[in-house]
């Protein structure tokens, strides 16, 4: 195991530091001082346009930024990572979701470990697409012989963030007349709700667990197969013998798993199990096995597409230069603002409503990822890691918690990202609905950045105590995201981007990003309190004081 490198020892942090003390940030003197300063600060990522103009740097601490990750192994981690070193020290495991959007055919193949990852990657993909084109076309029918109207995928975390937020993003791509359903939580409301108006004839259910054992994901799917049961028998499909049942479910369910044996005690036929690999954390699977449902409500094609963007994005970090590296610059400014400035969020503002799921999914993302206390081999960190990450789309945001990032006296950096091009082009009276949208984007990053004197708020008139409260104080740092329109390409380039930017802070804080035992240990207590729940005396006794009185005030009132 390589020691990291402890960013607080480098050249780099000191000099950051120094440029840190006395900072006086000043954007609208930067530019009017610097005609170049946007073009400067502008790149292009593929299909992304990324203006980094409005952040609380100048070129000196850029270059110092850059430094830093040269001196932490930015490159040389992300080169390892790629190749399929064993990064993920805790658990011993390569990180390898780039390989699951490697096109057909790349070369040089990648062999990890003896084992031909290019080709276990294809040979999924092929199998998930033959099966979306079964169900698509109507050849895969349920057991009364109806076509599949309505997938269901139950799973929970990376196996349902990912999905739920990409197909809520590409509605305007779904033709095949199937609707996709998410369900996650073990709150039994979720799976009632979701299947409330569902005709059991015509739903497949996806089951997703890669060791199938995930409490929630098995309980929500327990209760899926018997409410399949009791609609079939309802309607006269099935009568009540074991041999009907099994059919059913076989007809019913798939999963997306590598444990055989479980999936055929549940009574999925393992054909119709599609895996994946111990290399794809949770949070990095959606462009594996786990977006199957993606391929069946939107085609093969579209997903392949998914994966390209995906892919270009990961050849980008891999061949350029780190001053002009998009998801690495990024990365670093957050370091900055974090480490040098003290911010403890970060906004992600889409100004389309088809991204409404996409901060929730990067809460999973950056936070499962970063939020760490010691590094990749056992030291503590040195320095502060991670940052909340929230946000909802725009306009809707700025009726609810712009007052805090405009007027507020804690600095939230926020990433603002629209498309040019509309998914449902409408008009209001002859007037463009979606430019109308467009120009409260372009507003808000302008206000943050500029502010607003009281001395302009004088000469509009106002006096007296409304003068401070109308001030904008500005220098609030933002980045906008600007694309044509929300194409599944463009869709694989903007998770990839923001997957390159956690990676980054990760390697510079030296923590390994890859696993997530912060999550295991109120799994761990859930099952020792269960038993307590259901009324047993030695489990209650084994609680703390406020767990017995939260367990006795669950008990006297429970109907």
């Amino acid at each position: 195991m390589t020691a990291p490198i402890d960013p607080t020892g480098t050249s780099a942090w000191a000099e950051l530091a120094r440029l840190r003390d006395g900072f006086t940030p000043d954007l609208r003197a930067w530019f009017a001082a610097d005609p170049d300063r946007v073009s400067a600060l502008t790149f292009d990522l593929d299909d992304l346009r990324v203006d980094l103009s409005k952040n609380l740097v100048d070129a000196e601490i850029v270059a110092a930024l850059v430094r830093l990750a040269e001196e932490t192994g930015v490159a040389d981690r992300y080169a390892a990572m790629r190749a399929g070193a064993h990064i993920n020290t805790t658990e011993d495991r390569a990180v390898l979701h780039t390989a699951l959007r490697r096109p057909a055919g790349a070369s040089p193949a990648l062999v990890v470990d003896g084992q031909d990852v290019d080709a276990d990657v294809q040979s999924v993909l092929e199998a998930m697409s033959a099966f979306a084109e079964r169900v698509r076309s109507g050849e895969w029918q349920g057991v009364t012989g109806k076509k599949v109207t309505h997938v269901v995928n139950i799973g929970i975390g990376g196996s349902d963030l990912g999905p739920v937020m990409i197909s809520t993003a590409l509605q305007p791509y779904a033709d095949a007349g199937i609707q996709a359903r998410f369900v996650s939580n073990i709150d039994p409301t979720d799976l009632a709700q979701k299947t409330a108006d569902l005709d059991p004839e015509t739903t497949l259910f996806i089951v997703a667990s890669k060791t199938f054992t995930t409490l929630e994901t098995l309980t929500n799917a327990r209760l899926a197969r018997d409410w399949l049961w009791a609609g079939l028998a309802a309607a006269g499909a099935i009568d009540d013998s074991d041999d009907a049942r099994t059919d059913a479910v076989a007809h019913h369910f798939v999963a997306v798993s590598t444990a055989l044996e479980k999936v055929a005690e549940f009574g999925i036929d393992p054909v119709n199990a599609f895996g994946f690999w111990d290399w794809v954390g949770g949070r990095y699977s959606v462009d594996s096995a786990i977006g199957v449902s993606l391929v069946i409500e939107f085609g093969p094609e579209v997903f392949r597409d998914l994966l390209a963007g995906f892919h270009a994005v990961d050849e980008h970090v891999g061949s350029t230069p780190l001053a002009e590296n998009v998801p690495v610059l990024m990365g670093l400014l957050n370091v900055w603002y974090v480490n040098f400035l003290g911010a403890q969020s970060h906004a992600v503002l889409p100004y389309a409503q088809q991204l409404s799921r996409f901060p929730a999914y990067l809460q999973q993302l950056t936070m499962e990822s970063n939020g760490k206390s010691v590094r990749w081999d056992g030291s503590p960190v040195t320095t502060d890691t991670g940052e909340v990450f929230w946000g909802e789309p725009g306009t809707n945001g700025q009726h609810a918690f712009y007052q805090l990032i405009h007027q507020g006296t804690r600095l939230i950096p926020a990433d603002f990202i629209a498309f040019v091009n509309p998914a449902y082009p409408l008009e209001d009276g002859g007037r463009d609905v979606h430019g109308l949208f467009l120009s409260n984007f372009l507003a808000q990053t302008k206000a943050l950045a500029f502010g607003k004197t009281a001395e302009e708020v004088e000469a509009e008139g106002t006096t007296g105590a409304l003068v401070a409260a109308r001030t904008f104080a500005g220098n609030r740092p933002t980045t906008s995201i600007f694309a044509p329109a929300l194409t599944p390409r463009v869709l694989g380039e903007l998770i990839a981007l923001y997957e390159h930017i956690t990676f980054t802070q990760g390697t510079v804080w030296g923590i390994n990003s890859f696993d997530q035992w912060g999550v295991e240990l109120g799994k761990q207590l859930a099952l020792q309190i269960a038993p307590a729940i259901e009324g047993d005396e030695d489990a209650i006794a084994a609680q703390d004081a406020s767990t017995q009185a939260l367990l006795e005030y669950y008990r006297t009132h429970r109907g």
